[in-house]
């Protein structure tokens, strides 16, 4: 288990660097710099070699990997060319917002797409499996942004329950941007669902129907005991992967939800980013979305490991 657990550690630590060197090449491959944004038509002549010169630009890709690497690896994000301020100072806010929109969104979803898959399981083929499973499929097809749209029309316009667009600052207390996450935090908890829901549908049918289930059976144990105390942390492991990368999408794939509803989260400030050609700051954000996402695997990996004893006694 334990050089199984290395193997997993190097696999994470070769993914960073290779998502390292991929983000900084793409975008270096980007037309134009922070400076043809800023500058607009008068990006040339000396205004354009003074601007690149103040901001390092005029140093060669490898060395400004180099200087950007080094500064990764002591926490240090570098500044950001067009705001010029400290990437970490920029971001804190941003991820704490993300953050809390995501974990609302899971704590939201999970549960309720745990309970739901498994009622689908327990009435396969009938009434409400139909009803759960084909509205998970309809979930899984319908595009963020349309049900984000449905859930602004009906609960800002017509009952006027939340606000349609989120209008607090960045750096705004709590208190103040919680009641702007409530509509984005359902459209996340929607979608997240369908994806877990259909898998811990799969995973209960076959556990149900192994041998060691009807065994407790025929030997009087409770139903809901075998359901919940046997069948259900049997069927949660093929589903843990599934959670894993559902929770890393919800802080890496929230984008496009950030950005219909003006959240203030770490997907809003990237798109600026890119529009400003703010590289070190898209360079930033790309590595802390793919430092998240392979967190997530590294941890669902490791809790296959330690939750399944096939896997535990493997060499």
């Amino acid at each position: 288990m334990f050089k199984l657990i290395l193997q997993r550690l190097g696999l994470a630590v070769f993914t960073l660097f290779t998502v390292c060197v991929l983000v900084f090449g793409v975008t270096e491959a980007l037309p134009g710099d922070v400076c043809t944004a800023y500058l607009g038509r008068d990006a040339q002549g000396i205004r354009l070699d003074n601007c690149r010169q103040a901001r390092n630009l005029d140093q060669p890709a490898l060395q400004r990997f180099a200087d950007w690497g080094k500064g990764v690896l002591q926490g240090d994000l570098g500044t950001s060319l067009k705001r010029d301020k400290p990437i970490n100072d920029l971001v804190s806010t941003r991820m704490r917002n993300t953050a809390v929109l995501g974990l609302g969104a899971a704590l939201i979803g999970i549960p309720l797409a745990i309970f739901l898959g498994v009622l689908a399981a327990l009435r396969r083929d009938r009434t409400p499996d139909m009803v759960i499973s084909g509205s998970s499929i309809f979930a899984m097809t319908i595009p963020e942004f349309v049900t984000a749209t449905v859930l602004i029309y009906v609960f800002a316009i017509q009952l006027q329950w939340f606000p349609a667009v989120t209008t607090v600052r960045h750096n705004a207390p709590l208190e103040q941007l919680i009641p702007n996450i409530i509509l984005p935090m359902i459209t996340l908890a929607l979608v997240m669902m369908a994806h877990i829901l259909r898998m811990i549908r799969s995973a209960m049918i076959d556990v149900m129907a192994g041998d060691f289930v009807q065994m407790a059976r025929l030997k009087g144990v409770p139903y809901w005991r075998i359901v919940f105390l046997h069948a259900l942390p049997s069927a949660m492991l093929p589903a843990i992967n599934i959670i894993a990368l559902t929770i890393a999408w919800l802080l890496g794939g929230v984008v496009i939800i950030e950005q219909v509803f003006n959240y203030p989260g770490i997907g809003t400030l990237m798109i600026r980013a890119i529009y400003d050609r703010d590289l070190p700051l898209v360079q930033a954000i790309a590595l802390i979305l793919a430092a998240v996402y392979v967190a997530c695997n590294l941890l669902a990996d490791l809790s296959s490991l330690a939750l399944n004893p096939r896997l535990r006694s493997a060499r």
